[in-house]
């Protein structure tokens, strides 16, 4: 498959060129949000998700540094009014004007990659050509779900141009071919080539993003970009998800070869079956390097409805950075054990929770509106 590069980046696939994709507990430079507006995504709510990325933005300027998305220089001020009555620390802001369709970062910006690591010999490619940090623009295009994506991928390729020259925009079997679908959430890494993700996001024919291809497709494309050695693929996401099974509900590395998987105890909830069909699969399954995987069930919070709609309510949802995990929490007597139990996993890090009760009405949370920007250098 070749390169589809843009300008400034190289003809060369990232594997060629020496990058990989990093776990996300490896340092952070900053964590990427936009600025919520959309009301119509939290229908009856909308007065307070404002107040709710204010408290992940308390959180995250204390470690790292925020990319933050405005639509305009009033839309600037508003932030910053909230913000500063938080008590955040503006300086830790890094801000960029761009109009945004909705604030759910992880799936429109790019995936960024870190190059620490020799260039393929086959490629003759001189270690200074390129910079520390790539990116892999992927065409965001709504979920393959909803029509209103267009300034949403725009705002990920400025994004994109702010941090680096260095930025590919995968096509699906070559240059003249479209260009490959793929979010953020629907992904995740050990930042040592295994790549977790669902059947139904990236294989699904419900809401296909790259039709026609198959799982080699998809394994070759990962490959090339992501430098991915090998991708599991476990079954279905979580009942309530809008994006057809996005793996940030479902499971999550904490460590190499360590993965913590949701689980459901009630046999009659929907999401019993599929959680259960997914430990069974992955607790066979080893990784990249031939480590057996180690799977820590997480618990699942209680079903949580909003006018007869299942949410999808998910400790899975978590965020690392540096120093801390924050993790969405739901008013749920199982917030207290899930907790717990990250705290048991990050042992060096602060786990906070963030309620999330009203968040996860637009049908995503804490992992779902953040991007992480591994730090380089």
């Amino acid at each position: 498959m070749s390169a589809a590069a843009v300008k400034g980046a190289s003809a060369l696939t990232p594997r060629q060129l020496g990058y990989r994709w990093p776990a996300e507990w490896e340092p952070l430079r900053a964590v990427w949000l936009a600025w919520p507006h959309n009301a119509d995504d939290w229908p009856g709510k909308f007065a307070g998700i404002e107040w709710v990325f204010s408290e992940m933005i308390h959180w995250l300027t204390q470690t790292q540094r925020v990319g933050l998305v405005v639509a305009s220089s009033a839309a600037r001020e508003h932030a910053t009014r909230c913000l500063d009555l938080y008590g955040v620390n503006l300086e830790r802001i890094d801000w960029l004007t761009a109009d945004t369709d909705r604030s759910w970062t992880r799936d429109s910006l790019p995936t960024w990659l870190v190059r620490d690591r020799a260039a393929d010999p086959a490629t003759a490619a001189p270690a200074s050509d390129a910079p520390a940090l790539g990116a892999v623009k992927w065409l965001f295009n709504g979920w393959a779900r909803y029509d209103n994506h267009a300034r949403d991928e725009a705002m990920g390729q400025r994004v994109a141009a702010a941090r680096t020259q260095q930025i590919w925009t995968p096509r699906q079997a070559g240059d003249a071919s479209p260009r490959f679908v793929l979010e953020g959430g629907a992904i995740d890494s050990d930042g040592e080539g295994t790549i977790l993700t669902t059947s139904d996001c990236l294989l699904g024919t419900a809401f296909p993003r790259n039709p026609g291809l198959g799982r080699a497709d998809i394994e070759r494309v990962l490959g090339d970009y992501l430098a991915a050695d090998k991708v599991i693929f476990l079954p279905a996401g979580v009942a309530g998800d809008d994006t057809s099974g996005h793996i940030d509900d479902v499971g999550r590395f904490v460590a190499p070869g360590k993965v913590v998987l949701a689980r459901e105890d009630n046999p009659n909830d929907e999401n019993y079956a599929p959680l259960q069909a997914a430990h069974e699969y992955l607790k066979g399954e080893r990784d990249a390097r031939g480590r057996r995987l180690e799977v820590i069930p997480l618990p699942m919070p209680s079903p949580r409805f909003f006018d007869g709609q299942r949410l999808p309510a998910s400790y899975a949802n978590f965020l690392i950075v540096n120093g801390r995990v924050l993790v969405p929490t739901f008013n749920d007597p199982k917030d207290r054990s899930a907790l717990g139990l990250l705290a048991e996993l990050f042992p060096e890090r602060e786990v906070v929770g963030v309620h999330c009760l009203d968040l996860v009405l637009g049908l995503g949370s804490i992992h779902c509106s953040t991007h992480h920007e591994p730090l380089v250098g």
